[in-house]
């Protein structure tokens, strides 16, 4: 039997792969790929009401897109219920559950007092030992699992330590509803004993639930994988992550512009560290991620930071790569659709061609999208304000004494334009930022674009000097 681990991916198809849950999945896939190991996915669908086929395609694209793969085919936690409740009868036979008869009212009750002398609300346990003769008629039971009533539950956590919970804490919860449906907290121990998990990595937050699953597994008499809750990701104030934070579903993500690689950088650094480094490649994450330098302290999600990285990696991107995912991801950001309609072989060569000029001054494909926009403008262009400013206060009269300089050109290159204008410029007396800005406005519509004799040069000779012989004086 191979000693490489299995971990796991178990998410609620109940919404789109919120970060939170990116970050688990990319912890869960480094650990696994790191030892030459398995990472499995497995849909927690058992609440059926939440549970959308939307949700569960949403989420799986959400991977896909983020590149992150598993291994076999995903499980589906509600087809295996049958399977829960055998191994709950299992336990009823053993003596390690129970019939529960208590009503509804009668747990509401529990609650109520429990509130009035300020304890936390538990099932007193009054059927744990009840006879079969005292079963009322007519009521459908639930099962509990016979918990142990004194001592300490430990778990022993790869990132949180030694963690205990006081037993007298922990009650007698339920494993199968009345209608004999599996709770979450039977599900989960009896898919990760039958699929072969020996890592769960998921957030503290159910650190309390590894209590009681613990308790499921010694019942069973089965071996507990290890466990390693990783801290929760709060926002940049400290706060519990939220949506104003950035706690938007993966899709969001993709939507606003940011690139996979860099979504994964900045996601690893979440929580884990290796000194001050902050760029990993992929293969450099999987060759360094260990669990020993995941921190105990929430991590803080900073969208500036965020957006600072994935600029790095636009810029890092060769061009022809880059201009394939803006093509890829067009489809979902905002005006990509049309664009996509409109791209042909003759914008696709102007786009790579002002790849290098657009990448530097972007941080998402919104913003490289945009700043690509003048390629796509049709004649004559929609000037913005401050464009129309520029070209109102003289610069039309220089974009007319630049244009026969230009018809003249032999050659039209960046070099061949730059010359040109330089020569005006000289002759004129006037700086080159002062002919430059007029050329921008006239050629892109704004005030601000790559450099503008990149600009002349992706445009080619006859677009340049129709979009500058609209506006000259």
């Amino acid at each position: 039997m191979s000693d490489a681990p299995v971990t796991r991916f178990a998410p609620s198809p109940t919404g789109f792969l919120h970060i939170g849950g990116a970050r688990t999945a990319l912890f869960n896939w480094l650990y696994a790929r790191h030892a030459g190991g398995r990472m499995l996915l497995r849909i927690e669908d058992t609440d059926r009401e939440r549970s959308t086929q939307e949700a569960i395609d949403a989420l799986i694209d959400g991977l896909k897109w983020l590149g992150l793969d598993w291994d076999g085919d995903v499980v589906y936690q509600f087809q295996r219920a049958a399977r829960h409740r055998e191994v709950a009868e299992s336990l009823i036979a053993s003596g390690g559950a129970y019939y529960c008869y208590t009503t509804p009212e009668e747990l509401a009750a529990m609650r109520e007092a429990a509130r009035a002398e300020g304890r936390p609300p538990r099932y007193d346990g009054r059927w744990r030992d009840r006879p079969a003769s005292d079963v009322p008629p007519g009521v459908k039971p639930v099962v509990r699992l016979r918990a142990p009533l004194d001592g300490e539950t430990l778990i022993d956590d790869k990132v949180q330590g030694r963690v205990t919970f006081a037993n007298k804490d922990l009650d007698d919860f339920v494993l199968l509803r009345s209608d004999g449906a599996p709770t979450y907290m039977l599900a989960v121990v009896v898919d990760d004993h039958d699929m072969g998990v020996t890592q769960i990595i998921r957030g503290d937050d159910h650190l309390t639930n590894a209590a009681r699953q613990m308790q499921i597994y010694a019942a069973l008499g089965w071996s507990a994988p290890a466990m390693a809750h990783i801290p929760l990701i709060h926002g940049a104030d400290g706060a519990k992550l939220s949506k104003r934070h950035g706690a938007l579903g993966i899709d969001a993500y993709r939507a606003m512009g940011f690139l996979p690689p860099a979504l994964r950088n900045y996601l690893v650094r979440l929580g884990w560290s290796q000194g001050d480094r902050e760029f990993f490649t992929t293969e450099e994450m999987i060759e360094a991620f260990d669990l020993a330098h995941v921190g105990r302290s929430p991590a803080r999600f900073d969208f500036a930071k965020l957006e600072n990285m994935n600029g790095h990696y636009l810029r890092a991107t060769p061009d022809a790569e880059l201009a394939a995912s803006l093509e890829e991801t067009l489809p979902f950001l905002p005006g990509g659709a049309d664009l996509q309609r409109a791209l042909d072989d003759d914008k696709r060569a102007k786009l790579l061609a002002a790849m290098p000029g657009l990448k530097e001054r972007a941080k998402t494909l919104i913003e490289l999208l945009d700043g690509a926009a003048f390629l796509f403008a049709t004649r004559p262009l929609q000037l913005d304000a401050k464009a129309a400013e520029i070209l109102a206060a003289g610069g039309r009269a220089h974009i007319a004494g630049v244009l026969p300089l230009f018809r003249a050109l032999d050659d039209w290159s960046a070099a061949s334009t730059e010359a040109a204008v330089r020569d005006y410029a000289s002759a004129t007396k006037l700086k080159l930022g002062q002919v430059a800005q007029p050329l921008r406005a006239a050629l892109t519509g704004r005030s601000t674009s790559p450099g503008i004799f990149d600009v002349l040069a992706v445009l080619g000779r006859e677009e340049s000097l129709g979009r500058l012989e609209d506006q000259a004086a």
